[in-house]
Order: structure tokens, then sequence, then C-alpha cells
């Protein structure tokens, strides 16, 4: 470490001399030679803080000091009114995507609720008839641009698989249906082959 630190080989005498003894080693090490330096501060330089020597005895304040003082006293319990957590985020989430805070929003929240449940679900049966007429509508517009080629392959997979779903489905209605008929009529329209 001493040969790290740049020491000339009067300090490293003397902190090895220090070590020998026993003693402390010191905070500043005296500079290049045996003689004391003399200190000689000019008029107009700033004072140079001087490391205090520690003493061997901690300061330290006695029991009653410290509880004479008020660090021991807590302080009274003021109970504050408690905040909605749900309704303050949904605020914050308001305020950071609008930019203002919109209390309006609620109101309009409450009135779309029973719209909702009134909207019975929409088959998705017919959903997948809009999905595929949407498709031929995109590919019709594409062709229209002269991007045809680039997007038939895509769209008519997409087509091919919404009209799969739409055979499966349809295959189970009909199941359901033939289910309810052979219940209602137990031996109605069933024809023998033989006949």
């Amino acid at each position: 470490m001493m040969e790290e630190s740049k020491l000339t080989r009067f300090q490293r005498r003397y902190l090895m001399e220090c070590v020998k003894r026993g003693d402390t080693l010191p905070l500043q090490c005296r500079p290049i030679s045996s003689k004391e330096p003399t200190p000689a501060a000019p008029a107009f330089s700033p004072p140079v803080c001087q490391p205090s020597r520690l003493s061997a005895k901690p300061h330290l304040r006695p029991a009653k000091l410290c509880q004479a003082g008020d660090a021991y006293t807590r302080e009274k319990f003021k109970p504050r009114a408690r905040r909605d957590l749900e309704k303050e985020k949904q605020r914050l989430q308001n305020i950071l995507a609008t930019g203002k805070d919109v209390v309006e929003h609620k109101m309009k929240q409450m009135l779309v609720q029973p719209k909702e449940e009134e909207l019975p679900e929409p088959d998705r049966f017919e959903e997948l008839v809009n999905e595929v007429q949407e498709r031929r509508e995109f590919l019709a517009e594409m062709e229209a641009l002269g991007q045809g080629k680039k997007y038939r392959r895509i769209v008519l997979t997409e087509i091919s698989q919404k009209m799969r779903e739409m055979e499966i489905i349809d295959k189970k209605r009909s199941e359901e249906m033939r289910e309810i008929m052979t219940k209602d009529f137990p031996g109605g329209n069933k024809s023998n082959p033989h006949d």
C-alpha cells in the first residue's frame, strides 16, 4: 500500500516506526525531512481546516439529558378523513390521459352501464359474417389501389378460416336443433333407407 500511495522514503520510515512502537498512525504524515515544519501562514490566505484530534473517550450525553429533551415525546394521533383509493386512481388516470380532471366522466359512465346490460350479446355467427364482409371490402379496396397481389393471399386465408369456423358453428346448431326436434317428436321424422 505504501508503494501505491507514493510516499517518500522518510514518510515510509516514519510510518513503520509508528507501527513498530504500537502507536496510532498519524492523520497527516510529515513532509520530507526530519525537521519540524514551521507554520508560515500568509496574511491573506483562507484558514486551513485542521482535523481535530479524536479523544479516546466518546462524547455521550447522559440519559437524563436525552429524556429531558422532546426526543421521547410522541405526537398525538390525529385521524384524517379516509379517501377512496379506487376513485383516486381513476381520477389520476383521467388526469394523465386527458390532461384535465374529468368529473363528468363518472356521470356518463353510470348512464352507459345500464345500456350495456340491455344489449344482447352479438351472435358469433353474425360476427363472423361481418368479419368476412369486412375482409372482402378491404381486398376490393386494395385491388383498386393496385395492392391486391400483396394482400390477396393473406385476406383469402383469413376468410377461409372464418368460413371454417362458421361451418363448425352451423354443424353445432344443426345438431342442437336435431336434439330439440327428437325430444319434441320422439318417433317423428326418421326415414328408413331399407324401405
